[in-house]
This record gives C-alpha cells, sequence and structure tokens, in this order.
C-alpha cells in the first residue's frame, strides 16, 4: 500500500470534560454563587451602617414594577410589622428610601429608593454587573435564554417555598 492508496482516517476526538447537571452539582453551583453574591451584600451593608435584611429590602423596593407599600415588603421579606418598620427606620436614617403618601388615601405609603443612595449602590455592585456582563459574552443568545428561563422558574417556585412554622 503507498500513501496515496492508505485510508485516510478522520483526527481524534478532543477528549471533553463531562458534563454535569444532577441535583448536587446544581446545589454546590447555586450555593456558592448565593454565597459571593452575599460577599458583597453584607460589604454594601457593612459600608452603609446597614443589616444585610435591609440591603434585600432596597433590592426589593429597586425591582418592584410599582413602588411598594411597607406591607407588600413585609410580605416579601417574609418579616413582622415591626422588623419592616426598624428595617425602613434604618434606610430612611440612612438616606436610602423615602416614605411617601402619594395616594388620594393618605394612609397609603410607597417606598422609594433615594436616586443619590440608588446610585451609590450601582457604584458598590458595579463588579458584579461587570462579571455577568463579561459571561453573559461568553453564551450565546439561546443559551441565555435557557438560562433565564431556568432562573425564573427557580425563583417562581422558591418564592412560594416558606420555612416549616411560617
Amino acid at each position: 500500500m503507498t500513501l496515496a492508496e492508505e485510508p485516510v482516517r478522520p483526527p481524534a476526538p478532543e477528549p471533553t470534560r463531562p458534563v454535569v447537571t444532577d441535583l448536587h452539582a446544581f446545589a454546590v453551583a447555586l450555593r456558592r454563587m448565593n454565597g459571593e453574591i452575599n460577599r458583597l451584600v453584607h460589604a454594601f451593608a457593612a459600608d452603609h451602617g446597614l443589616h444585610a435584611t435591609d440591603v434585600l429590602a432596597l433590592a426589593a423596593i429597586l425591582d418592584a414594577p410599582e413602588p411598594l407599600t411597607p406591607g407588600r415588603l413585609r410580605e416579601h421579606l417574609g418579616l413582622t410589622s415591626g422588623a419592616v418598620t426598624a428595617c425602613l427606620d434604618r434606610l430612611e436614617r440612612a438616606g436610602h428610601v423615602r416614605r411617601v403618601r402619594e395616594s388620594p388615601d393618605r394612609r397609603v405609603v410607597h417606598l422609594h429608593y433615594v436616586p443619590d443612595a440608588k446610585s451609590a449602590a450601582r457604584t458598590h455592585f458595579r463588579p458584579l454587573a461587570d462579571v455577568t456582563a463579561s459571561v453573559r459574552s461568553g453564551f450565546s443568545e439561546d443559551e441565555l435564554s435557557v438560562v433565564l428561563r431556568f432562573l425564573a422558574a427557580m425563583n417562581e417556585q422558591l418564592s412560594a417555598v416558606r420555612a416549616p412554622g411560617r
């Protein structure tokens, strides 16, 4: 057999890492991401003289499609009325939120994130936004769509989970 007659062999496949999609792998990855985000949240809270729960309240106020009331914030955070009042007192004293009576029913209070405080939070969490943008750039739109669908489904179902006795 001459070189011309030698059969052409396809290149050997490159070794690939196995894709691990079992429940344990998801749990580890979600716990790690939660821990890293909590590290940033706790640093922000410490820098601003707040509790970690206060930062969760700020996120809820920021992400709400319409202004939250203290009652809706209480439900969202799963806190008592007294705990939400203390939280809002701290946030208002620190200049992060304003309580506004802007409806015809003066008993209704809406919570607003103060623009300067929102800017300070944006600056603190800029590294998280930068990392998110960097990681997103490594995925196709179809992949990102699946990731967002997964996260939305997780958040939807987790919002219905309550600790025993609550």
